[in-house]
């Protein structure tokens, strides 16, 4: 499928409708521009004030998160610190995540977000997950929202409610850094409880030794017979094989030099091949039995890195890397199947059809609401972090009474964050 032409043909497509609705002044109430991203608003929200109905929840709940954000901030300034140091030390090759275009989340962009169903779902609900906790707290504290809506640019690419400017003003700081927190306490809280599901249901499912070819060696018996990588064994001499133990035990009787008929089976084509085995590099086997030169899938090693994965603290932030290891990696974790399409997926058994669907909707989820509210807490306006600094060191300022300082020192550290961002960015293309 030809993704580049089906962009253009969006865009275009884009282009026109929006054109219209514009200059044709077509359902103003509803319908807004901001340059040339569409939003679609609606002043029916008056659905949030139910949560009203349990103020106090929702003010702790806003309290923790207030705090859980700060920790965040602090951590992921740290380590953006520490990135800097590290890249200054080895500078990077300005390739990979570094190349432009994977420097914006962008579906069918970037290398790493495929422009999938089970991504944009990912995407559209971080975002109004997010949107949605300013939402609820506002109306906890009393402040009005005037409108909610989308963001659109060919697709979805925000979410926004619009609460009463002069009513945010006249709240308290408390009430604010509650309001500013709560879309990241969001974002945390359902990428969590996505990764809880994910869990779950890996439990579910049974990996398979199918004998499915992660790859070739170069020149190898296997190389020379034609067999391709992502095709299935079959049959071996005649026997079908269901496991990679069943082709190594005919192996075990055979000797360099042997002929082995092997049958594989990829996109429903079954395809003979004859080889002529060789010799195992020197370290690699001990036996005089017959080398092919196949290096197989291991569901089994996939699930094994998994439950180490949640095992650890860490381990939802060291799934954050998934998609880069599937693509720039090789998928050398054999984890892929959790965010993409991938070849094996038959080499499981689920419990469910279409589980991998789910996996990957929840997967995605996940991942976006977890790199949104960890890259939301950072200390810098306009991010929420920064919103949430600048109320924090206010009332700090106040105190001393040095109000007039607040200003200058928020604008000094968003400066420094941001400083800190281009230069992760910029340090591959300068020394890499």
């Amino acid at each position: 499928m030809d993704w580049l032409l089906i962009g253009i043909i969006a865009v275009i497509v884009y282009a026109l409708v929006a054109g219209c609705i514009k200059y044709a002044n077509l359902w103003e109430e509803h319908v807004t521009f901001y340059g040339p991203i569409l939003a679609l608003k609606t002043d029916n929200v008056a659905f949030f004030d139910y949560f009203r109905r349990h103020t106090g929840f929702w003010r702790i709940y806003g309290t923790l998160g207030a705090v859980l954000v700060v920790v965040i901030s602090i951590a992921m300034t740290v380590m953006l610190v520490l990135g800097v140091h590290n890249s200054m030390m080895n500078p990077p090759p300005p390739e990979g995540i570094f190349e432009p275009h994977n420097l914006f989340a962008i579906p069918g962009v970037n290398d790493f977000l495929p422009l999938t169903f089970a991504v944009l779902i990912g995407l559209f609900v971080t975002l109004v997950v997010h949107e949605f906790g300013h939402a609820i707290l506002c109306r906890v504290e009393n402040i009005r929202v005037q409108s909610m809506g989308l963001l659109i640019a060919v697709i979805p690419i925000g979410a926004f409610v619009e609460p009463d400017g002069e009513e945010v003003e006249a709240a308290s700081r408390s009430e604010r850094i509650r309001m500013y927190g709560a879309g990241i306490t969001n974002n945390i809280i359902v990428g969590l409880v996505c990764f809880a599901a994910i869990v779950g249901l890996m439990g579910m499912a049974v990996p398979l030794s199918t004998p499915m070819i992660q790859g070739v060696y170069a020149d190898s018996p296997a190389d020379m017979a034609g067999l391709s990588q992502n095709s299935v064994i079959y049959a071996v001499n005649g026997m079908t094989v269901e496991s990679v133990t069943d082709v190594s035990d005919i192996l075990k009787t055979t000797a360099p030099g042997d002929a082995l008929s092997v049958t594989t089976l990829k996109d429903s084509i079954f395809s003979d091949h004859t080889l002529i085995l060789g010799e195992w590099p020197e370290g690699e086997n001990d036996k005089p039995i017959g080398f092919m030169g196949i290096q197989y899938y291991s569901m089994e090693s996939g699930k094994n890195v998994f439950n180490t994965l949640i095992k650890s603290p860490l381990g939802p932030i060291f799934l954050l890397v998934l998609p880069i290891n599937t693509v720039l990696a090789g998928d050398s974790l054999n984890l892929g199947i959790l965010a993409f399409d991938v070849p094996y997926m038959n080499m499981w058994d689920v419990p469910f059809s279409g589980f991998w669907g789910v996996i990957q909707i929840l997967f995605w989820i996940f991942w976006f609401n977890l790199l949104v509210g960890t890259f939301n807490a950072l200390p810098f306006i306009p991010l929420d972090g920064g919103y949430i600094m600048q109320e924090g060191v206010g009332r700090l300022f106040e105190k001393l009474g040095r109000s007039d300082l607040t200003s200058f020192f928020v604008s000094l550290v968003s400066a420094l964050m941001i400083s800190v961002i281009l230069l992760l960015l910029i340090i591959p293309y300068m020394f890499g």
